[in-house]
């Protein structure tokens, strides 16, 4: 099992207090949650969204109902939590009203989870993101001159953390396959207001041809059969389902900052190969340029936040043409 940032969790969990673990499905959410149980000595239970019964239990906001489920625990974990109806008002009700419990909860897709339990949680939770495997992480098991010798295995199949540990490239490629499309594609199609895996896939594969440039939602719009309101919302729903990051332009006018056309990148490498269909060695392909481009504003990205640096992250391109792939600004400078 690959350790992950992370692997320590008593540095974040607290008292009354709910921690929130984000991120992609298959990143390893789950076996980070479990390896810490392994060692707690907190008196826990672990549950998952995928339980109907306790929908019934949580989703009745009802502290008479709710405190036999958590009485006599230090520590309640619940994966996947977005999937239980009213886990906002639950997750309050269970932190205010029972002394010194601490909770867990993790989720795949960011809109859902966060819609659900932002302001009812609001002071009462810290929230952490779990990526594909960073560079930062992997050095705990490779030296610097291995993690080169694998920089370009990186590079094509990315850091999904099982696709790191299969043996083979043909076991690599069917497993990125397989988290594209029956795990990413299938939380947003769940979402009522998405329809269609088609037009998705369309968008997301356009996208995967246009890293490093800027994106003109019309003109996706255009090609996809869209409106400009319905690409913005499902980019909008790709980067809270943990599949593309948006990169904004920079200007110190912040009026011509919100016009101004963004970059889009992806959180992994092997899931924009996944899309195109394309895992060839670097020394065949015509897209290097791009694949390490993704790879480094990615890995940057992933550094901001684990270590955590607070940042604000642009791109600067001039009327000209001149341009900054990477600003970071801190602290107004």
């Amino acid at each position: 099992m690959l350790t992950r940032w992370y692997q320590n969790l008593d540095d974040y969990i607290k008292p009354n207090k709910v921690l929130v673990l984000y991120g992609p499905r298959q990143v390893g959410k789950t076996t980070l949650v479990t390896s810490y149980l392994a060692s707690t000595q907190f008196k826990y239970r672990l549950d998952s969204g995928d339980n109907v019964s306790l929908h019934d239990v949580l989703g009745s906001q009802r502290f008479d109902s709710i405190l036999p489920y958590v009485n006599g625990l230090e520590l309640l974990v619940l994966d996947e939590a977005q999937r239980i109806p009213n886990i906002g008002m639950a997750l309050k009700i269970i932190v205010d009203q029972v002394p010194d419990i601490r909770v867990i909860v993790t989720g795949s897709a960011s809109f859902e989870l966060a819609g659900q339990i932002g302001e009812p949680l609001t002071g009462r939770k810290q929230t952490l993101i779990l990526y594909p495997m960073a560079q930062m992480e992997l050095k705990k098991y490779h030296s610097p001159y291995e993690l080169t010798e694998h920089l370009f295995e990186y590079l094509i199949f990315g850091g999904y953390p099982q696709v790191i540990t299969a043996s083979t490239k043909e076991e690599k490629r069917v497993l990125l396959t397989e988290i594209l499309n029956s795990y990413l594609l299938k939380d947003i199609l769940e979402l009522q207001e998405v329809k269609g895996s088609k037009v998705l896939l369309d968008l997301l594969r356009l996208l995967a041809f246009q890293v490093g440039n800027e994106v003109s939602l019309s003109e996706l719009g255009t090609i996809v059969g869209l409106d400009y309101k319905t690409v913005a919302r499902y980019l909008d729903i790709f980067e809270k389902a943990f599949i593309l990051f948006e990169l904004r332009g920079y200007s110190r006018n912040l009026r011509t900052e919100i016009r101004k056309k963004s970059k889009y990148y992806f959180l992994d490498n092997g899931i924009r190969n996944a899309l195109i269909n394309n895992f060839n060695d670097i020394s065949v392909r015509n897209d290097i340029g791009i694949l390490w481009e993704n790879f480094c504003v990615i890995e940057r990205m992933k550094y901001q936040s684990y270590t955590p640096l607070y940042a604000n992250n642009y791109f600067w391109r001039t009327w000209d043409q001149k341009e900054v792939d990477w600003i970071e600004e801190r602290e107004g400078k």
